[in-house]
């Protein structure tokens, strides 16, 4: 690779990295710390902004050829994995209203065992011993990280887990529903679909559970304008996580994402901590690094048994 293309590489390895824990940081800001306590809502607005800006980008930039949906049958399939994928993200932000970021990540490093569980379950794929076993360090770095964490609150670490679940699950399903040469959808066409149903679902959802939602935002907005740019920027944000996601994936390799990803928990965690003071104990910071070493061991026995 040439000093150009590295310097490339680099730089949107940088700027995904960015968006990842910016996402996750402002999430947590304007959900805990701001007194914006709307997660699906917010998440709405996550999934319109990922609506206009995959279509932008895709039919107006021509980042990635246009693919279309050839039948309804896809459609419906595309329907549910949006539906999955909407209750991932809105799980993920409910969660953080109640744990730090740094008890979050950790337990969605446990994204690989719900993986592994779904994969066995819906397609009878048994992957090596080895792979099963690197799988034990994960969920006990789970376990030991939830007893020492000070600020564990139940609901919140249901969310999360479930949010979890849901999006190991969309990565099952997607790998099934859309598996014949016909029907694959690179992330960004899928990202574009995908977006507009999960906007049908929370629309209604957000108004019903989150009483009077877009006239206290409208009303927040006029009182204090710079919320109403945080909701623009964090909303625009997020898109770019998938932008930036699909880009590092097409320029490098979905193994070095993985790894990449990895690193990018740790790294939000230690910032999250120095950014919103939340205490720490050993125990929790054991349970989370037994955790990564799991995850890391993880991919390399799943590296060796291809």
């Amino acid at each position: 690779m040439s000093i150009s293309g590295k310097v490339f590489t680099v730089g949107l390895i940088t700027l995904w990295y960015a968006s990842n824990i910016g996402v996750l940081l402002l999430n947590k800001f304007l959900l805990s710390n701001y007194g914006f306590r709307y997660p699906i809502f917010l998440t709405l607005c996550h999934m319109m902004a990922c609506s206009i800006f995959s279509y932008i980008a895709i039919a107006w930039l021509k980042v990635v050829p246009m693919q279309t949906v050839r039948s309804r049958v896809q459609f419906v399939k595309i329907s549910s994995l949006g539906l999955i994928f909407c209750l991932s993200v809105v799980g993920g932000n409910i969660s953080l209203r109640y744990l730090p970021v740094s008890f979050n990540q950790a337990v969605g490093a446990t994204t690989p065992f719900f993986t592994a569980v779904f994969a066995y379950l819906m397609t009878l794929k048994r992957e090596a011993w080895l792979t099963y076993i690197t799988l034990i360090p994960v969920v006990t770095g789970v376990m030991i990280a939830s007893g020492g964490e000070p600020s564990f609150h139940l609901f919140g670490f249901i969310m999360c887990i479930g949010a979890t679940a849901a999006r190991a699950l969309k990565t099952v399903l997607q790998g099934v529903l859309l598996s014949s040469e016909a029907e694959k959808l690179n992330s960004m066409n899928l990202l574009m679909y995908m977006a507009p149903v999960a906007v049908a679902f929370l629309l209604p959802a957000s108004i019903i559970m989150e009483e009077d939602v877009v006239a206290i935002t409208f009303e927040l907005c006029r009182d204090d304008p710079k919320m109403m740019w945080l909701l623009i920027f964090n909303s625009a944000l997020a898109y770019f996580v998938n932008l930036t996601n699909f880009l590092v994936t097409k320029h490098t390799s979905a193994l070095t994402l993985q790894v990449l990803g990895n690193a990018k928990g740790a790294v939000a965690v230690v910032i999250s901590i120095l950014m919103f003071r939340n205490p720490v104990t050993i125990t929790g910071m054991m349970g989370y690094s037994l955790t990564v070493i799991g995850v890391i061991l993880y991919s390399e026995a799943k590296k060796r048994s291809k």
